[in-house]
């Protein structure tokens, strides 16, 4: 395994990506370093790839939460499918995980509140209103 190897969250919105980065720029601070439409691409799709009414759309945008990258895409699928994985966000303290929970809960669905846990003073998941699933947890001290 090449040790500069690099893993990085790809997440497909369906239409709801500038809305979904809006609300986690609101929520947890993101900041988009890189975004391309797909009008704005120096190579064009190839025919019916990309649905219409979909020139306007993010074909890709980079995106920071603290010192992690994520990045995204409109897609072209009919239904954005998050199941089998959650993002974890790790904050510092309490008050920084409770702040980052409400806002991630937001038109979405809590489904562990934050609460102590023997491996986090404060940790708890849900589902965000796009249904990606969210755990936050405070960095266990020592």
């Amino acid at each position: 395994m090449n040790s500069t190897a690099l893993v990085q969250p790809y997440l497909f919105f369906n239409g709801r990506c500038e809305e979904a980065l809006e609300f986690y720029r609101a929520a947890i601070g993101a900041h988009v370093e890189m975004m391309m439409r797909y009008n704005e691409s120096p190579q064009p799709m190839p025919p019916g790839a990309v649905p219409a009414g979909f020139e306007k759309k993010i074909m890709h945008v980079s995106f920071r939460v603290g010192e992690t990258v994520l990045m995204a895409s409109d897609g072209n699928d009919s239904k954005p499918n998050f199941d089998g994985f959650s993002l974890s966000l790790s904050l510092p303290t309490p008050a920084e995980a409770e702040k980052a929970f409400a806002a991630l809960a937001a038109g979405g669905t809590v489904k562990v509140p934050l609460g102590k846990t023997f491996w986090s003073p404060c940790f708890g998941m849900l589902s965000d209103r796009f249904g990606v699933g969210w755990m936050v947890t405070v960095r266990a001290e020592g």
